[in-house]
């Protein structure tokens, strides 16, 4: 019989499933706020997985991935375990906003400290009790506010095993993306972990394709991972991409977009426009480079500056 998978002062069982709540902190109100993890612990022997949600308390459309998920895994038939953390970011996601009460990025604190401000507490928990006992993790993301994101995959494409799991997960496309300090997947990556970050959809809003693709995505994973019987993969492999950039405001005004996620553009090509409340002073804005669109502004009231298309450019 394989041994019980051990996190915070519980012992989980070979072939069950269970809720586990890591102690965070004493709220205000007396009452205390815990990371809720649910533990899937294989009855036969294999890789542990992480995969979570939220580490912005807007980015909800993870959590119904990780839902979706977990109605599909069963531990009875799981090699392996995987560890899912739907809600990193508890305190922000009870209100909605992206950031902790103190305005720190969470995303921003790893690998965190025992003794630090309640981020690092935080990221030290996740990293100490759930990253660190992982082979491979999913981080479950979304664009910031006023934006929206084409699903894609995020992550090292250099990194032969990195890169097979990102075409296993088969999201449109794979944007080889450098780390970012601070971040979650850095401090996974340097633990030794093999990380994938899933970009898509908008802050505080379900869209059924995106959750969709997420699903999926993360199964096929598991599959390639030999944790679950999967179908053999024939199609073809995503998109790939090495580098991408913004096309920003060169004037303030409102925004009128002409091009959607998914679109592919060139170079020159006209994908908006941005006038004054009279439709004067109008300007053009325009591709920068030839690729596809993977994220966008949803803000029809633009500054200079302002980051309004992002495009990919495609191929090695």
């Amino acid at each position: 019989m394989r041994e019980s998978f051990a996190i915070g002062t519980v012992r989980v069982r070979a072939g069950q499933r269970q809720e586990v709540e890591l102690p965070i902190t004493r709220l205000v109100t007396g009452g205390d706020a815990g990371l809720p993890v649910l533990v899937v612990h294989g009855r036969e022997p294999g890789p542990t997985v992480w995969v979570d949600a939220a580490i912005h308390g807007d980015e909800v459309l993870g959590v119904e991935i990780v839902r979706q998920v977990l109605a599909q895994v069963s531990p009875k038939t799981l090699r392996g375990t995987l560890l899912a953390v739907p809600v990193v970011n508890v305190l922000g996601f009870m209100t909605g906003d992206r950031y902790l009460p103190d305005g720190r990025d969470l995303n921003r604190s790893f690998p965190g400290s025992a003794r630090g401000s309640l981020a690092s507490r935080i990221a030290h928990l996740l990293m100490t009790e759930v990253i660190s006992k992982s082979d491979v993790g999913i981080d479950l993301h979304t664009a910031s506010a006023r934006r929206a994101n084409l699903p894609q995959i995020r992550a090292d494409l250099e990194d032969a095993e990195t890169r097979r799991l990102a075409e296993a997960f088969g999201a449109p496309l794979m944007l080889h993306a450098r780390l970012r300090d601070g971040s979650l997947r850095q401090a996974a990556r340097e633990a030794g972990g093999t990380v994938l970050l899933y970009e898509a959809g908008e802050a505080m809003r379900f869209d059924d394709e995106s959750i969709a693709v997420g699903v999926a995505g993360v199964l096929r994973v598991l599959a390639a991972l030999d944790m679950l019987d999967g179908e053999s993969f024939d199609d073809e492999p995503p998109l790939a991409s090495f580098s991408s950039g913004w096309v920003r405001a060169r004037g303030s005004g409102i925004l009128r977009m002409e091009v959607d996620l998914g679109a592919l553009v060139e170079e020159g090509q006209r994908l908006g426009r941005i006038a004054d409340a009279f439709g004067s002073n109008a300007r053009i804005v325009r591709a920068d480079r030839d690729g596809m669109i993977i994220g966008l502004t949803r803000a029809p009231i633009v500054q200079a500056g302002d980051g309004l298309v992002h495009i990919a450019a495609l191929g090695e």
